[in-house]
């Protein structure tokens, strides 16, 4: 083995976390989850190509993947903030801080918040002889292997390997999705397992949508992004998957919530024109639609690219069979 790896899997294996019985659980071995599950994070999009030079930056896409993991182990209600092992790993022996203009590195600023974070902190670099380590798929599983092997209890061992596949999988999808080149990089596949396969399809969808409308909701125009990496959109089906077995980009919009409960109740729609379409069932019944009303007439906010515009075909089926005319 390589003497480098070796030091390497070594210091991997003797991260330091809050070991306190009472806050952590028997699924994380009685210790803090955060700095292994962001690191598998990081992994993550090293594989995915999403990161290809030694300089890690708070993101959406690191956040999301970061919340995927901790959503998939860790008890409902629990919170796991991306600041605190961005933060912390730096005493590790392989992460280093990258301070922004004119700001000194001081160690023991508490930093709670991703947006306290990045006053401070530019990013962060792994060492460059890990980094160059990194690029290679075995190295990526060795260490990852050592992650959930070493802080995790066997029980979750194999939901986190399930987790880093639907998270390669899926980029590799939303990159089919948005016909970009594929990722070349494999980990263990699971292919006979349906729950897997729903959540692949469903999270490259999402990514690719999200990606091409920017986080903008298409309708109401609202974009929200959070320091965290949160957005207020989801990807929305123009005819339902369920239905139509379809995540063509032509078949999807980015929608906020509201937006998205409304276009799918039928109460709005989009005309031949990609204007916004409100049904007069929103003034029935005592209702106050709010700002939804003023939308009437507004054209839609559409990819930048024409070939991945919401298809007419599909506006109209929507048209005909969802929205509520009357």
């Amino acid at each position: 083995m390589n003497d480098r790896l070796a030091g390497y899997l070594e210091l991997f294996a003797r991260i330091r976390a809050d070991t306190s019985p009472k806050r952590w659980g028997e699924s994380t071995c009685y210790r803090a989850p955060h700095k292994p599950l962001f690191l598998l994070s990081v992994f993550d999009l090293i594989a995915s190509g999403g990161i290809v030079d030694n300089f890690i930056t708070p993101s959406f896409e690191l956040s999301d993947l970061f919340a995927g993991y901790w959503l998939r182990i860790m008890p409902p209600g629990t919170t796991g903030l991306m600041c605190l092992p961005f933060y912390h790993l730096a005493t590790s022996g392989f992460w280093n801080l990258i301070p922004q203009p004119s700001i000194l590195d001081e160690r023991g600023r508490s930093i709670q918040s991703i947006k306290r974070f990045v006053l401070f902190y530019q990013g962060a670099k792994f060492n460059d002889d890990l980094f160059f380590l990194l690029k290679d798929e075995l190295v990526l599983r060795r260490l990852r292997s050592v992650l959930i092997e070493t802080y995790f209890a066997p029980d979750v061992q194999l939901a986190l390997t399930e987790q880093a596949i639907i998270n390669l999988e899926s980029s590799k999808y939303s990159c089919e999705l948005l016909g970009a080149k594929e990722i070349t990089v494999q980990y263990e596949r699971i292919t006979d397992n349906e729950g897997i396969k729903n959540k692949v399809r469903s999270q490259g969808f999402r990514k690719a949508i999200v990606k091409l409308y920017e986080h903008r909701c298409a309708l109401c125009g609202l974009r929200m992004l959070t320091p965290e990496g949160h957005t207020v959109v989801e990807a929305a089906h123009i005819i339902p998957w369920s239905a139509s077995q379809n995540d063509q980009p032509q078949n999807g919009m980015a929608l906020c919530r509201l937006c998205h409960w409304f276009f799918d109740e039928g109460l709005m729609g989009i005309g031949q024109h990609y204007e916004i379409l409100v049904s007069p069932v929103v003034r029935q019944d005592g209702n106050y639609p709010g700002h939804i009303e003023t939308m009437t007439g507004r054209v839609i906010l559409k990819p930048e690219k024409k070939a991945f515009w919401p298809h007419m075909e599909y506006l109209e089926i929507h048209r005909k069979e969802t929205f509520r005319k009357k």
